[in-house]
């Protein structure tokens, strides 16, 4: 039996499921059946919805029950009502790209230094403002322009 749990709670964490916060689950089926996994955040945050949703549970007793706050119980709302399930898996906050680098700001960016090599990232970030009126930070500009090398652009 430990086996599987350490085997599911591996899963749980490589998955992003994994609840940081275990302990703050007060819910008696959550204490007292093992089917229910304190651990499992996206069953955890399931249950919490239901009890809301069929049971009438109040949102405060719910939160309050299942170690949320408020906030959290309608975010987490939201996100199930966007997307389902996947939508309580909990994701990595802040872009997961250089968004504001589209192809015509890196072709730019690329041309601005083939032209003058001496130029650094600070200034680029100055042209592309100049330009285009998008404020990008050096650090961005520096890691796409690294990306590009690699890829042999």
């Amino acid at each position: 039996m430990a086996e599987r749990k350490d085997a599911k709670t591996e899963a749980l964490r490589q998955s992003g499921s994994l609840h940081p916060h275990p302990q703050r689950v007060a819910d008696a089926l959550f204490r007292e059946r093992e089917f229910f996994d304190p651990e499992d955040l996206v069953q955890v945050k399931y249950e919490m919805l239901r009890r809301v949703q069929a049971e009438g549970q109040s949102v405060v007793q719910a939160a309050q029950n299942f170690g949320f706050s408020r906030v959290a119980f309608y975010q987490a709302l939201h996100a199930f009502e966007k997307d389902g399930l996947p939508g309580l898996v909990r994701r990595r906050p802040g872009p997961r790209h250089a968004h504001k680098l589209s192809n015509a700001v890196l072709e730019f960016i690329e041309e601005a230094q083939s032209q003058d090599r001496s130029l650094r990232a600070r200034e680029l970030a100055k042209m592309v403002l100049e330009k285009f009126g998008l404020s990008v930070h050096p650090r961005t500009i520096e890691r796409a322009l690294s990306k590009s090398r690699k890829k042999g652009r």
